[in-house]
């Protein structure tokens, strides 16, 4: 590979591109490029400016995960986007296997049978939803109506109308678990299936492209959370992750409120409304 050989490929495919194709806000002045500016191509993928700049003028390496991001920015079809990991000297790290599903670990499908008036769920390496309790179905939305593939948590906080109203603060909670997912992304940076989730997200949501841009982790075990629940009303709880020392990433995540208080009381009322408490395996 030449040092522009990469950065005329991807030149040549944003000037392909235009924004009202993407469902991008055109940029106030006038277009002194065809197609998409670089600033445009930075903000799909997640990643500032400068460094795509310094991408398509050669100075810096790719990674495999923002090499998968650009290709989704970019819409490459497969041939492009062999092509696109062949000259930035990735054919070899290119994510083409799909990681083994992640297994609950028995103990965590313990701790969920005997969880009833509480809402819980167990999270995976990408804040995949793995199971949870009819409690938490109750609270936070139907999980088993997600297909398998789409269940994941910060996906459903920005696609899932449901959710998304029930947080009080919306965007400090959002904005909270995207530092997460950034936090989680840290230890598998070219896992591929992170890599089509961040990709997917960075394309349909402004919100998560500039947050996911900000570079922010957040590694908090707890905190309160603030509901507005269609059933019973406004929610005051306390939100604790717990890791599973085995190393496999997952999490149990709780939320419980202080006794005699009427957030107790709503979650009671949650937990009969449920019927039975019986986990989703």
């Amino acid at each position: 590979m030449t040092t522009s050989e990469l950065g005329d490929f991807l030149k040549a495919r944003r000037a392909e591109l235009t924004p009202r194709a993407l469902g991008l806000p055109a940029l106030d002045g006038p277009r002194r490029v065809r197609g998409l500016r670089r600033e445009e191509v930075a903000a799909l993928a997640a990643i500032s400016v400068d460094y795509y700049t310094r991408l398509e003028r050669g100075r810096v390496a790719a990674s495999a995960s923002v090499l998968a991001t650009l290709a989704r920015a970019l819409r490459l079809d497969d041939g492009q986007e062999a092509y696109l990991y062949e000259i930035a000297g990735k054919s070899d790290a290119r994510p083409r296997r799909r990681p083994a599903p992640q297994r609950l670990r028995p103990a965590m499908r313990r701790l969920l049978d005997q969880l009833t008036e509480s809402p819980a769920i167990v999270l995976g390496r990408r804040m995949d939803v793995l199971a949870w309790n009819d409690a938490a179905a109750a609270l936070f939305t139907d999980f088993a109506a997600v297909p398998a593939r789409e269940r994941n948590y910060v996906r459903l906080l920005f696609t899932d109308p449901a959710l998304r109203a029930l947080h009080t603060d919306w965007r400090h909670d959002a904005r909270d678990a995207v530092a997460a997912l950034r936090m989680r992304a840290a230890a598998d940076p070219d896992d591929p299936e992170l890599a089509r989730l961040v990709g997917d997200l960075a394309v349909k949501d402004d919100d998560f492209r500039t947050w996911w841009a900000e570079h922010r982790v957040n590694n908090a075990g707890y905190g309160t959370k603030h509901y507005r629940h269609p059933v019973v009303g406004e929610l005051t709880l306390d939100c604790d992750v717990w890791s599973s020392p085995d190393g496999s990433g997952q999490q149990l995540m709780i939320v419980t409120a202080e006794p005699g208080t009427p957030s107790h009381d709503a979650l009671r009322i949650l937990a009969a409304w449920s019927g039975a408490a019986t986990p989703v395996r």
